[in-house]
């Protein structure tokens, strides 16, 4: 048994009233590379938090070894660097600068290094040989530590590190605030693999990633040496890092070896194994209570004391009983997309060109992109960040709203402008008998000032006791139905949009990374629906997972043209 790093014994923890963990118990080992899931809000944030220190647990205990060094990303990309932020304002930090600040042992040898030169250029010293011998004795002790911790190889790992995740040399010197959410995660994990302290907390670190960014990912994590505990929602990214598969509900953790695919398998057959001896113990029991009443009848009518000698015994034997627990049901959203025939080609890009000026130079985006799709299918369009996927997505809505093909309320959130991008040259159609159907990946169909109520009514006219019914069927408690647009977290659009477009009635699907803040449940109900939706679909995603799933065909977008390969994410890859 590998050296345990950090135990959690009988902890509690409370959210503004809510209890989040209770009781929980949990021990992390050296060397171990740990997926933590559950649904959203059930606390995987907060106990990274927890085993970090940022936060103390309320009750229990948490034990972390002597001189473990714990690095944390966390979820959002704005907390990364604000610890140690650059002291002057009018000076930008670098995004080289931000990568080195990983080790706290380095910079300290670095920063003593600088001081201890510094006084070996002071007069004061070099003009006393008894000081400058002391000084240089100490540069030399400082230096040798540095070399013993990696400090003479550190520039050197890190740029190479930063290449890795597909950051170009020409963004090591620009302003680390210029960096998308998505970049700046990138690097907040570059200085932490750098680093390489004994336990790593990644908080979704995949998130904004494209496929050849989470390929990337996969091949660090696996290489790491030390301990990994990562949340993450992509199920593929899991069954190709982790050894273990812990999972936070109610509360509690439960750990399931192997990876996430092995967990789903293990978790379903535990689950009928306690279906299949629940009832047995309540068929048992009936035949308990019924032999009780039947001798207490007899003892009544007979005043015979065998026989209720025989019923308390037989009641001895209930209260001794272990009850066996009915496999509780996790609560899960009820998403029906229903659809209904359409023409037979639904979408029809032809030479598709699309170029954006920049001063003097044009950004060609799509270079004479060209693909359909038909009735019934589920294509994948997939491709690096930048390569034009939503610009295609917005050049197709515009064309729809010119043709009548797009409906006037999905447009009514506020996202008017995101079908006004129009191609410089060849041509989109659609299928006549064609409606569409759109998910934003910045959710900017909802409009913020709108309630969730009002959301639902404006998909269509409903009275308010219904539309809140219907929230239900999505996971919104009675409170949140009248909370804005403005105050749900990024799982919740999400959730919200879904329910819009059950109520759009319509039968040619755009997704914009769908799955990006849904839970792992909520993304299998996601994926069986439209497995049963009798339309078409058109998807971009970085999902793996999801795209083996539900694709049948992928159109991918490379250097500006459309390539296309029959089957999933894995006959892509394969390609």
């Amino acid at each position: 048994m590998a050296p345990v790093l950090v135990n959690l014994s009988g902890v509690h923890f409370t959210y503004f009233d809510k209890p989040i963990l209770a009781g929980l118990d949990w021990e992390i080992q050296a060397g171990q590379k740990i997926g933590l899931i559950g649904p959203n809000g059930a606390g995987k944030s907060t106990l990274l938090r927890l085993i970090h220190g940022q936060s103390a647990p309320e009750a229990g205990s948490l034990f972390r070894v002597r001189d473990l060094t714990i690095g944390y990303l966390p979820q959002d990309a704005a907390e990364l660097f604000a610890a140690d932020a650059h002291e002057s304002a009018s000076v930008p930090r670098t995004v080289l600068d931000a990568a080195l600040s990983g080790s706290p042992e380095i910079a300290r040898l670095r920063r003593a290094l600088d001081a201890a030169e510094a006084r070996m250029g002071d007069p004061a010293v070099y003009e006393q040989p008894n000081r400058l011998a002391r000084v240089l004795d100490e540069h030399t002790h400082l230096l040798h530590n540095y070399e013993a911790v990696g400090g003479l190889t550190y520039e050197n790992r890190v740029r190479s590190t930063l290449r890795d995740l597909g950051l170009t040399d020409e963004m090591f010197d620009q302003p680390l605030g210029v960096l998308s959410g998505g970049q700046a995660k990138l690097v907040g994990l570059v200085r932490l693999l750098v680093w390489g302290p004994g336990l790593l907390l990644l908080d979704e670190p995949d998130n904004h990633l494209d496929l050849a960014g989470k390929e990337r990912l996969e091949k660090l994590i696996n290489d790491y040496p030390g301990a990994v505990v990562i949340v993450s929602h992509d199920r593929y990214l899991l069954d190709q890092v982790v050894d273990l598969i812990v999972e936070l509900e109610r509360g509690q953790a439960t750990s399931w070896p192997g990876s996430y695919t092995h967990y789903a398998v293990s978790k379903e057959l535990a689950r009928l194994r306690q279906e299949q001896m629940y009832r047995a113990q309540q068929k048992r029991i009936m035949q308990i209570e019924a032999a009780i009443k039947r001798f207490e009848e007899a003892a009544a009518f007979t005043q015979n004391e065998r026989h209720a000698r025989q019923a308390r015994h037989r009641r001895k034997m209930l209260d001794r009983m272990d009850r066996i627990e009915r496999p509780g049901e996790q609560a899960r959203m009820r998403l029906e997309l229903s659809g209904w025939r359409g023409s037979n080609k639904v979408l029809d890009v032809q030479a598709a060109e699309k170029w954006f000026a920049d001063g003097d130079d044009i950004n060609v985006v799509l270079d004479g992109v060209s693909f359909q799709v038909w009735h019934g299918e589920r294509v994948g369009l997939v491709g690096p960040n930048g390569a034009g996927k939503s610009v295609l997505f917005r050049c197709i809505l515009n064309a729809a709203r010119r043709s009548g093909n797009l409906p006037a309320a999905l447009l009514d959130g506020g996202a008017a402008a995101l079908a006004d991008t129009a191609l410089d040259g060849g041509v989109i159609r659609l299928g006549p008998s064609v409606k569409i159907g759109y998910y934003a990946q910045l959710h900017e169909t909802l409009n913020p000032e709108w309630t969730l109520v009002d959301a639902i009514r404006d998909a269509r006219p409903m009275y308010a006791d219904d539309a809140v019914a219907l929230l239900q069927r999505f996971l919104f408690d009675y409170l949140a139905t009248q909370k804005q647009v403005r105050h749900l977290s990024g799982g919740e659009r999400s959730r919200l949009q879904l329910a819009r477009l059950m109520l759009s009635d319509v039968n040619f699907l755009l997704l914009d990374e769908p799955t990006n803040n849904l839970d792992i449940p909520a993304a299998e109900v996601l994926e069986a629906a439209l497995e049963e939706f009798n339309g078409s679909v058109l998807v971009i995603s970085h999902d793996r997972y999801f795209l083996d799933r539900i694709v049948d065909r992928v159109v991918a977008l490379e250097d500006g043209r459309a390539v296309e390969v029959n089957g999933g994410y894995s006959d892509y890859l394969a390609r």
